[in-house]
């Protein structure tokens, strides 16, 4: 799979038919074009054939390798539209010194000069799309807005209505126009999205500081970052103590204390101290690259709504030719005193208001809006399908470690029994999780402290759900949960305990238990009441014991809860709950990590807090970038109002065309209202289509 950048691509449903004509090569196994940002994602094994395809169905549209650059050009709209703007002023000049002296030479000798007046005009404003449609006929490409506009203002011509040909042409030129600068002020804008790629980093180098490109620097190299510096790769701050924003990859505007040995993430901002941070990931497997290639490739996966409508154009503007041609010859056979130049002109007014522009620009423009605002948010989002996805959820599954709990685990209590005491029982379970990275584990190492000799343990073994049994001393130690005790048969008077806990026995002898305590996250509660005010339904997964889990649910009044899940259980409790909401969509929250089938599994699969985690963006459909279980709710906001808004789009501007196509077949509407109504829809849907992007 590779990426190319298309150039002198200014068209969208160009750009459908391209992508139609690649996708039925036998060379080519995936493609995908991305009209916003003008690129190409290929997968083929005869990019030659494709370039000479691309020639056939567009030949100025020229195909190069992709620098990874992203350039936001700041030439002025007035120059970058120069040549257009000059020939809709000679168009307007021409039109209306023609209509101020068309009746006094019309029918008469000098009516010559009426025609060199309005051809001259057409021409001047309509050359580059009769151009167009000539070449697009010659290749076998008829069905086209080209097509469409040459017809109707031809038509024109031929039934004598010469000012309203010109005027048609001219309104739909300048329509273009403001269609065009609409379009290229979105795709800056979003492309101002994907500016914070960082540009320089200072490499410290034997005492002296040398400024390279990212992609440059090696890992475990050292790099200075100085106050108001972007962090170009990501790293651990080895020197100084600063503030860094970390709005442009988490969406939060509050500014982050980093200090010694703290993680830093290329593309957050450096505010205050001179930092210096060891590098390490290279530049290409940092947080920075991941997110913009995944904002940038995000259109590859289409919604269904996206996939309709290119394929409702293909098939619309055929079928809007034929009902067209037909209006224009069957009325004045059928009916007494119908005259074909009357019907011939009221079928020009419906083949100039179906041109499905409106459509084929803002749908797309409006989903990519949509997963560029979300990013701006701290929220990924990898395909217009999942966004799609995240409107249709009826229930919201969380895991809770880490999740809806903070996942910073403390040595609450310790209840020997059997004669053993405190000291003893935390002893042996820190060295039993000795080797463990599990939260659980490192909390109880930490309360022991310092002082363990790895040499005392002599076996290891990990026994998933249950825990862990070691030997220790020659002494045989299980540290667990209560299903390991029963699993082991050690007799024990207790199994029903409120919390986190940790049962101890040394060599089949119950030595007590070690309660550990978790804190849910600042917003947890309120994203709980939030999902419920929205009618969504709130489920907790949990290895933890019946009583842990039940304090939890109770003090985030969650609707279900299931407890003791082994990996392979919160799977089989996921496809239970699809099976149920066959209405709707069920979503997984969890950490992106010990999470992977589950989150795979799910219908929309969240990864919580997960920026740097490779397990979490390779697995989850939707990566947030902070801890925050309420992002889960800006994720669905922004997906549910960027449907609003295609959909918006889609009825509107069917509607207007609609109404336009009646009103041309009675004779009401004349061809100046329907190119002002195809025009002014095409500008209304793409500019609505750009509010998502600035929503909160």
């Amino acid at each position: 799979m590779k990426k190319y950048i298309l150039e002198n691509l200014d068209c969208a449903s160009c750009a459908a038919k391209i992508e139609r004509n690649l996708a039925n090569l036998e060379e080519v196994n995936f493609v995908n074009i991305n009209f916003v940002n003008s690129s190409l994602t290929i997968d083929t094994n005869n990019l030659e054939k494709v370039k000479s395809k691309i020639k056939e169905i567009e030949p100025e549209v020229e195909i190069r390798e992709n620098d990874n650059e992203i350039k936001v050009v700041s030439t002025s709209e007035l120059s970058e539209n120069k040549w257009a703007i000059i020939k809709a002023v000679s168009g307007i000049l021409l039109l209306f010194v023609g209509l101020l002296f068309e009746e006094e030479i019309h029918n008469t000798p000098y009516q010559i000069v009426e025609y060199l007046i309005f051809v001259t005009a057409y021409l001047i404003v309509g050359w580059k799309v009769i151009a167009l449609a000539v070449k697009n006929i010659l290749r076998g490409q008829v069905f086209n807005e080209h097509f469409l506009m040459t017809i109707a203002t031809l038509g024109a011509f031929a039934i004598d209505e010469m000012p309203e040909a010109v005027a048609v042409m001219l309104f739909y030129v300048v329509g273009e126009l403001f269609q065009d600068i609409a379009v290229n002020r979105s795709r800056r804008s979003i492309k101002s999205l994907l500016e914070i790629k960082p540009d320089f980093a200072n490499l410290k180098l034997n005492g002296d500081i040398k400024k390279v490109s990212p992609e440059n620097v090696k890992v475990a190299t050292l790099i200075i970052v100085k106050a108001g510096e972007k962090i170009p790769l990501d790293g651990f701050v080895v020197e100084g103590d600063s503030f860094v924003d970390t709005s442009a990859l988490t969406g939060e505007s509050v500014p982050r204390k980093v200090k010694l040995n703290d993680e830093v993430l290329a593309g957050m901002i450096n505010q205050s101290g001179l930092i210096t941070v060891k590098v390490s990931r290279p530049f290409g497997e940092s947080s920075i690259s991941k997110i913009l290639e995944m904002v940038e490739n995000a259109t590859s996966k289409k919604a269904e709504t996206e996939k309709f409508i290119t394929t409702f154009a293909k098939y619309y503007t055929p079928v809007i030719v034929i009902c067209a041609f037909l209006l224009a010859v069957v009325p004045p056979l059928l009916i007494s005193g119908a005259t074909y130049s009357d019907w011939i002109y009221r079928a020009l007014v419906v083949l100039v208001i179906s041109c499905p522009c409106a459509l084929v620009i803002s749908i797309p423009l409006g989903y990519f809006g949509g997963i560029g605002g979300a990013s701006r948010r701290g929220v990924l989002v990898k395909g217009s399908n999942f966004l799609d996805a995240l409107t249709q959820v009826k229930t919201v599954v969380f895991d809770k470690t880490g999740t809806l709990t903070k996942g910073e685990f403390k040595v609450a209590s310790i209840s020997p029994s059997n004669g053993f005491d405190e000291e003893t029982i935390l002893e042996y379970a820190a060295y039993a999780e000795y080797n463990s990275n599990h939260p659980i584990a490192k909390s109880i190492i930490d309360a022991f402290g310092n002082k363990s000799d790895h040499a005392r343990i002599k076996h290891v073994e990990e026994i998933s759900g249950h825990g862990i049994k070691a030997v220790i001393d020659s002494k045989t130690i299980l540290a667990g949960n209560d299903k390991l005790l029963h699993k082991e048969n050690i007799e024990h008077p207790v199994c029903n305990v409120e919390g986190t806990v940790v049962h101890i026995a040394i060599d089949s002898i119950y030595a007590g238990y070690i309660i550990i305590s978790d804190t849910l996250k600042d917003d947890a509660i309120e994203a709980i009441e939030k999902l419920k005010a929205k009618n969504i339904q709130t489920v907790m997964l949990t290895g933890d014991n019946k009583f842990a889990a039940a304090a939890f649910a109770k003090k985030l009044k969650i609707d279900k809860y299931y407890y003791e899940l082994l990996p392979e259980d919160k799977v089989k409790h996921i496809e239970i709950l699809i099976e149920e909401n066959k209405r709707g969509k069920v979503a997984f929250v969890g950490d992106g990590i010990n999470d992977a089938p589950v989150l795979t599994r799910s219908d929309v699969g969240i990864a919580m807090g997960a920026l740097g985690s490779d397990a979490a963006i390779e697995t989850a459909d939707v990566v947030l970038m902070t801890d925050s279980p309420s992002k889960v709710v800006t994720a669905i906001d922004v997906a549910t109002r960027t449907r609003k808004i295609v959909w918006q789009n889609i009825i509107f501007a069917l509607g207007v065309k609609l109404a336009f196509i009646v009103l041309g077949v009675f004779g009401i509407a004349t061809m100046w209202e329907a190119v002002f109504g195809d025009m002014g829809v095409a500008l209304i849907a793409i500019l609505n289509a750009t509010r998502v992007l600035k929503g909160k």
